[in-house]
């Protein structure tokens, strides 16, 4: 890993709007890369937003918002990224978004990877939709458990509470991983629990966190009508910071609002924590405890051909 400058964008979508929601992921990469950036991480399903309906109206009442989010997913690639990709390029700076994918009928929640060329790096999909998001979301398979190379070094990803299976994250952390991006909701309530995560994962990983939240703004509430239990759901809910290796703060947690958090990434930081603990290397006991990792792609059909 080599010394780099991250910016972590606590920012709210245009609610339900693709075209819109990522001109505003445009113009937060340029803006970040004005402040020396080279790697921008933006919210879980920032594109184009979160499904609160899923979780706040009455089953039977969601279709409508399931099918425009349909509408509104991303395919990867797709024309839909290539403003997003040119200004990655432009700017040399690296992306990770937060976005629903579509891939033929079936909706995931993914993590799109973009290089400082603006070649799509790759995609990760969150392997265990949780609760009501099962409604909405499909489920990855073991090809999302791994690590990006990017020109400053390993970064890997995982979605809101696949941080709560040891397992995810240590295939991680056990293929290197020297960068995490964490990607949650703006949601009230879970504060704590986004705290415990990040800074555990630093700690045990030995790895750099940019840990980011979106916002639930009034202007998403009032979207979702005055059905079901919105009136529970309450404005806010960010928590976006980034961590040292050791669990420290280097940036945040800021909370309220729309902000982009930056910190300069040191990777003496690694050496130093490792040093005392490295969990995939003198402190693992592979004759103990072992993961193992399938990483095979799933499909429903094989076919077997007669030669």
């Amino acid at each position: 890993m080599k010394r780099v400058r991250v910016a972590a964008a606590q920012v709210a979508p245009v609610f339900m709007d693709r075209a819109a929601t990522l001109a505003k992921a445009v113009d937060t990469v340029q803006e970040a890369a004005r402040n020396g950036a080279e790697l921008v991480a933006f919210p879980e399903a920032f594109v184009p937003g979160y499904p609160f309906w899923a979780m706040a109206l009455d089953p039977m009442s969601i279709n409508p918002f399931l099918q425009r989010l349909y509408a509104e997913a991303v395919e990867i690639p797709s024309p839909a990224l290539e403003p997003l990709r040119a200004a990655a390029r432009e700017a040399s700076v690296s992306v990770c978004l937060g976005l629903s994918e579509r891939a033929g009928g079936t909706l995931y929640n993914s993590q799109l990877f973009i290089g400082p060329d603006g070649d799509i790096v790759g995609r990760r999909r969150k392997l265990v939709p949780t609760s009501h998001e099962r409604m909405v979301w499909g489920r990855g398979d073991g090809t999302d458990l791994r690590v990006f190379e990017l020109p400053f070094g390993r970064t890997g990803a995982l979605i809101c509470y696949e941080h709560a299976n040891a397992l995810f994250r240590y295939a991680l952390s056990a293929q290197g991983e020297e960068i995490h991006i964490a990607m949650w909701p703006g949601l009230a309530g879970i504060s704590s629990i986004v705290d415990a995560a990040c800074r555990n994962h630093a700690f045990e990983a030995q790895a750099f966190v940019m840990n980011v939240t979106s916002v639930l703004t009034s202007e998403i509430l009032a979207a979702l009508g005055s059905g079901g239990s919105v009136t529970k759901l309450q404005p806010g809910g960010g928590y976006t910071a980034i961590v040292a290796p050791r669990g420290d703060f280097l940036a945040g947690p800021v909370r309220d609002g729309e902000a982009i958090l930056y910190a300069d990434l040191d990777p003496a930081l690694i050496d130093k924590a490792k040093s005392i603990v490295d969990t995939a290397g003198h402190y693992a006991r592979p004759d103990v405890v072992t993961l193992h990792l399938n990483t095979a792609a799933q499909t429903p059909l094989v076919i077997h051909r007669g030669d």
